[in-house]
């Protein structure tokens, strides 16, 4: 979550914003924005709805659940997918940055 608090200037700059999913309660969420000062959206989902919607594994054995990085477009199409394997599966920003540079190259 640090790195893409500590990116987020560079999300906003080519009109991208994040939203985080996560397992945790409301209460429990809007203590870890606060007291980590993350800028962006954070979307408690306790009882796994949307985590089943995007089909996130859940893997007891590997604490939870297991990274997903979605690019959905404006038109509410998931235009990039990585599905974490473990917990540090995880996309660097620079890769995610890549694919809104080449979403937003070919929509012009």
């Amino acid at each position: 979550m640090a790195r893409l608090r500590d990116g987020y200037a560079d999300f906003v700059s080519r009109d991208a914003e994040i939203l985080a999913v996560g397992p945790n309660n409301a209460e429990t969420f809007q203590r870890y924005w606060k007291n980590e000062a993350i800028p962006f959206t954070g979307l408690p989902d306790p009882d796994h709805l949307v985590a089943r919607v995007y089909k996130q594994e859940v893997n007891a054995f590997k604490s939870g659940r297991m990274p997903l990085m979605c690019i959905i477009d404006k038109k509410g199409y998931i235009r990039y997918a990585h599905f974490g394997v473990s917990m540090r599966d995880i996309p660097s920003n620079e890769e995610l940055l890549r694919v809104i540079d080449e979403l937003n190259a070919s929509s012009n």
